[in-house]
């Protein structure tokens, strides 16, 4: 006897948002997502860019005349968080994305990297990932000069920890 695969429909969520001074110029990001409904979708991948939102948050979206679905608001959160690490050039890890990567690995944390030329990562934090530990990290990090970090999307637990 096979068993039915229920087909998972990936579409890409576009979110737009205001560049910031002095960051790079893009205005709107796209992001892979899982569609639940006609106009909900569950976010699969971290976000480089677009703040306030997790891996596997649910947003609505409205789809335009040229069949892009843009992201309207946030459904519910996941109780996952988006941290942004980018390494610094004349730091001891240079423009290594994949040095950042090594770093938080204890941690377990998956991500993506913006670009070769722009080794930006972000990563989720699962809900219930050792927070204390990660924030400390980066912070030591920070402070000795191996990164400049960002939280993206920080959750109550998070800010708390």
């Amino acid at each position: 006897m096979m068993a039915m695969e229920s087909a998972v429909e990936k579409i890409k969520v576009w979110f737009r948002f205001v560049p910031r001074e002095g960051w790079l110029p893009q205005d709107t990001e796209g992001l892979w997502a899982t569609r639940l409904g006609v106009d909900t979708a569950c976010v699969q991948n971290a976000p480089l860019l677009q703040d306030g939102v997790a891996e596997g948050d649910v947003v609505r979206f409205q789809t335009d005349s040229d069949g892009l679905h843009w992201a309207v608001e946030r459904v519910s959160s996941s109780g996952n968080c988006t941290i942004r690490v980018l390494p610094v050039a004349t730091g001891p890890l240079g423009r290594s994305a994949q040095a950042v990567h090594q770093r938080l690995s204890p941690f377990g944390l998956g991500g993506e990297v913006f670009s070769n030329d722009f080794p930006m990562a972000a990563f989720t934090v699962p809900a219930g990932a050792d927070y204390a530990g990660i924030k400390a990290l980066l912070i030591q990090g920070q402070e000795e000069g191996w990164w400049h970090f960002e939280v993206g999307c920080g959750t109550d637990e998070w800010w708390n920890a």
